[in-house]
């Protein structure tokens, strides 16, 4: 019998999200931000680091207290490094899980930290413990897991497990992984240490942050890390909108309410200030907007002939463009659409003047109108000059 599988999305565009380049969130914005996080669904929000700046502690504050108040129903998840002063700041502000991170590979620890690995492994027991003494749930992230040695990694998540630990966070933090290698990576882990619950944080810089999350979640995580737009350092991590979609379509998971994924989208592009490309997945404005004439007409009698899914679930409309790529059926539609009735040689006509301008991006309605008007009219002055030349039999 195949197992279900069941996951859910934590969400950091509050905090991997705003170490993007030129992103800065003010307290208000933070606040908006896990307010609709809550309301779409999303099961943790990661709202920062709060010894960063005054600022992001406050934003923080505000959202613990609406958290309190019933206004946010998300677990709420506070970043902290491996040291006791962020331990502390992070425990009196009302969090529901303090997120505990620290390099251990090679890399990390002889050109970041200075430390062994012995040494490493003390700190993270010592900081998770203490951290569970607040009495909070604790994660903990071995930064770089993705280049760390699988038998100290083991040793690492297993020291973090028994100082109280329940979920252990595996960082792909130069985003090498691939999704053969990240499905294995993690069955091995649930394997070697069980008794202890999994994220995926799949940083994109190879572009393969989605493939790679879907690939964690058949290997056993059941929380994946992601940002709204893909936020986050350097090219960010896996975005919110895109994995939410393909949870739902590969697993057939809820982890968020997708027709409000694009109004989500659209408020942090505004906050941040990074816009979105058009081409975008899920939430760009050319993601249900077709183009070929062949594509037009296919979508015109099924639309699930190029739509992987109806896009009013995301409350998108779908449409086309008119260019040179245009058939006579996407025309003749668009122009229905327009209340413009043509004859068929008026409409080839017209598809004859778009295909004959082939510098033309794309034609808008009031240009399809001004040329469905031209030939129209010159259709008619026609069919008038032969009357005129061969005027019907008078009674």
């Amino acid at each position: 019998m195949e197992t279900k599988i069941s996951a859910g999305i934590l969400d950091s565009t509050l905090r991997e999200g705003e170490q993007t380049p030129g992103v800065v969130f003010t307290p208000d914005q933070r606040v908006e931000i896990a307010r609709k996080l809550s309301d779409i669904g999303i099961k943790m929000i990661e709202v920062g680091h709060p010894a960063v700046s005054p600022d992001v502690l406050e934003g923080i504050k505000r959202i613990t207290r609406l958290k309190k108040d019933g206004y946010i129903t998300s677990e709420i998840v506070a970043h902290s490094r491996a040291v006791s002063s962020d331990i502390t700041l992070a425990a009196s502000l009302e969090i529901d899980r303090m997120a505990i991170f620290y390099g251990i590979s090679d890399t990390h620890l002889t050109s970041k930290t200075h430390k062994s690995r012995e040494d490493a492994m003390s700190i993270i027991g010592e900081s998770v413990a203490e951290a569970k003494s607040h009495g909070l749930k604790v994660r903990f992230t071995p930064e770089d897991a993705s280049r760390t040695d699988y038998n100290y990694l083991i040793e690492v998540i297993k020291t973090a497990r028994d100082a109280g630990a329940d979920r252990i966070g595996i960082a792909d933090t130069v985003g090498i992984m691939n999704p053969l290698r990240t499905k294995d990576l993690f069955l091995h882990i649930r394997r070697d240490v069980p008794g202890i619950e999994l994220d995926i944080h799949a940083h994109n810089d190879m572009g393969n942050a989605v493939a790679n999350s879907l690939s964690a979640i058949e290997g056993g995580a059941t929380i994946v890390h992601s940002t709204i737009n893909g936020l986050g350092e350097r090219v960010g991590i896996t975005p919110t909108q895109i994995i939410a979609v393909a949870m739902k379509f590969h697993f057939g998971i809820e982890a968020a309410k997708l027709d409000k994924l694009g109004e989500l989208s659209r408020l942090v592009e505004v906050h941040s200030g990074i816009r979105m490309p058009p081409n975008f997945p899920i939430t760009g404005e050319y993601a249900f907007v077709h183009k070929s004439g062949v594509h037009v007409s296919g979508i015109l009698g099924n639309p699930a002939t190029y739509e992987f899914m109806d896009p009013r679930s995301l409350s998108v409309t779908r449409s086309y463009t008119i260019d040179k790529y245009s058939g006579k059926h996407a025309l003749q539609s668009k122009l229905t659409s327009l209340g413009i009735n043509l004859t068929d040689s008026e409409v080839v006509a017209v598809l004859s003047q778009i295909k004959n301008s082939p510098d033309t991006r794309y034609f808008d309605n009031a240009k399809l109108q001004e040329i469905a008007g031209y030939v129209s009219s010159s259709r008619q002055a026609t069919v008038y000059r032969e009357i005129l030349k061969d005027p019907p039999n008078q009674m």
